[in-house]
């Protein structure tokens, strides 16, 4: 799969296989129905995901095939986290499973004031042991970046550090935003876009990611 690393974003990675963009290109169609959107997202994650997971830690295990005793290489460590932000984030957690069934599930909801437009959290629940596991974070877009600071902030101070947040599209504000405040977190995307317009959109985008998914618009 073909991952393009922004010279300017030393931790951004863009993920540029055929499959991923033209599923992409179907995604941001407006036209696109909810059914189909809720899929598509899916799909992407799955592509997303397996880029992302590329660097996870093995360890080797000795097994015996029909034929013969073998050393192979296995997933070492704890299972993996994945936390999607609520709500848009949470169809992009059975894309994970997918790949990885055992992974635990954590969960955060955030809300942003409608006077300061800061991020303030609202629920947060994290498997045992999070400390000691890869934490992906999940979020179909990353727009101004504060709710991924938000959210990147609550697992530091809960002692969770190795971590890595997966989105579909992202705007560079959003990216230098997130990785200003913690540069050690690595960041997958399909997309690094324009930017936002007056009501804090990403442009060109997809809309509301929330709104697409649930049907809420």
């Amino acid at each position: 799969m073909t991952c393009q690393q922004h010279t300017h974003y030393e931790n951004l990675h863009q993920v540029t296989h055929p499959l991923l963009q033209h599923k992409l290109s179907l995604l941001r169609d407006k036209d696109t129905s909810c059914k189909s959107f809720r899929a598509l997202v899916f799909e992407i994650t799955v592509l997303l995901a397996y880029e992302a997971t590329k660097n996870l830690a093995m360890e080797s295990k000795i097994i015996q095939t029909p034929i013969k005793e073998m050393q192979t290489p296995v997933l070492a460590g704890k299972k993996a986290v994945v936390l999607p932000i609520l709500r848009a984030g949470i169809p992009m957690v059975d894309a994970f499973l997918t790949l990885m069934p055992s992974a635990r599930v954590g969960h955060i909801g955030l809300y942003r004031d409608e006077e300061t437009f800061e991020p303030h959290c609202y629920y947060f629940k994290m498997p045992k042991n999070s400390e000691d596991r890869q934490v992906f974070v999940c979020d179909p877009m990353l727009a101004t970046g504060g709710s991924a600071v938000e959210t990147i902030n609550r697992l530091k101070q809960a002692h969770i550090h190795n971590l890595v947040f997966i989105c579909i599209v992202a705007a560079p504000i959003g990216v230098e935003n997130l990785l200003g405040h913690h540069p050690d977190v690595t960041i997958y995307t399909a997309s690094l876009d324009e930017g936002l317009n007056a009501q804090g959109y990403i442009v060109p985008g997809l809309g509301d990611a929330g709104d697409r998914l649930f049907g809420t618009k």
